[in-house]
């Protein structure tokens, strides 16, 4: 088996309590962070809402009573994402937006550094994800979500997300940056191998893919009948070992094992993981699985 190199991302570069870049696994070869930039998002509201200049103008923020949306009653008095969940939609609105200008500060100030500008809008292709194993390569932005679990880009100015509460996200990228994706890893869509089709999709052979996977429900908290397990071992008796049996004859599932023994088989090995358990930090992250009416965090890629 091709050795692996795992990268324990401690979660130490916060920009805002409400975004976290995602740091890539170090390289000797080659530097992932100078090409591509990903972030998690929390359920932490904003601390300071203001608009970011980009290239000396101002973005258009939406106009809400801020005072009033940081007085909303939980579940949805924090940075929720998903306009599928029962929250305001101008809410989430406000909130993607914010989102994308966020993600807009970071290359322009990487830009400036260099004595460039930006020359085209960067825009978030968002998915209606179905717990399928579609892939979507995507050249354009379309304002309406697309019917996919995955989503593919070459284009420097769309920016993929994948929305979770308890999922596995997982961002790839070349090591070069000439090409991302963002894949939406719940068991389902991981059981019917997306992670291979969204490979397949790419154009980056497997040995040249940095893979990032993200906060999900832990292998401490996953509960899983044994119609799932057998689901996986039917595919492969190596991931046996990404379930625990509880005395109650149910299972504890891995989502990280899991994915991991995926993407090397495949041929990954640069691999970055985040374990922190959604299920027992909703403080910070929401959890579908515990909390049922919660809201959605967001991972997104983009080229830089």
């Amino acid at each position: 088996m091709l050795k692996t190199n795992i990268y324990n991302n401690t979660l130490a570069n916060f920009i805002n309590a409400t975004f976290q870049l995602v740091k890539w696994p170090p390289h000797p070869s080659f530097s992932t962070d100078d090409k591509v930039l990903a972030l998690q998002t929390t359920r932490f509201a904003l601390q300071q809402v203001q608009p970011f200049p980009l290239n000396d103008q101002q973005p258009v923020v939406a106009s809400l009573d801020v005072e009033k949306l940081s007085n909303k009653k939980y579940p949805f008095n924090s940075f929720n994402l998903g306009l599928h969940v029962g929250d305001n939609a101008d809410q989430v609105i406000y909130n993607r937006n914010e989102l994308k200008h966020f993600i807009r500060q970071q290359l322009v100030t990487a830009l400036a550094m260099s004595a460039k500008k930006i020359t085209e809008e960067v825009n978030i292709q968002w998915l209606e994800q179905v717990h399928s194993n579609k892939v979507v390569i995507v050249t354009s932005v379309d304002e309406q979500p697309i019917i996919a679990d995955a989503s593919i880009t070459r284009h420097k100015n769309i920016a993929l997300a994948i929305m979770t509460a308890d999922c596995l996200p997982i961002l790839l990228s070349h090591k070069a940056g000439v090409e991302v994706a963002a894949i939406h890893g719940g068991w389902r869509p991981l059981v019917t191998n997306i992670i291979a089709k969204t490979i397949d999709n790419m154009h980056s052979k497997p040995i040249d893919i940095v893979a990032w996977l993200g906060p999900c429900i832990g292998k401490d908290s996953f509960e899983v009948g044994d119609e799932v397990k057998e689901a996986f071992t039917q595919l492969d008796m190596a991931f046996n070992n990404a379930f625990l049996k509880k005395k109650n004859g149910k299972y504890l599932a891995d989502l990280h094992h899991i994915a991991r023994l995926q993407l090397q088989s495949l041929g990954v090995t640069v691999i970055s993981n985040v374990e922190e358990c959604t299920y027992l930090n909703t403080d910070k992250y929401y959890s579908y699985r515990k909390e049922k009416l919660t809201g959605r965090m967001a991972s997104v890629i983009c080229r830089r």
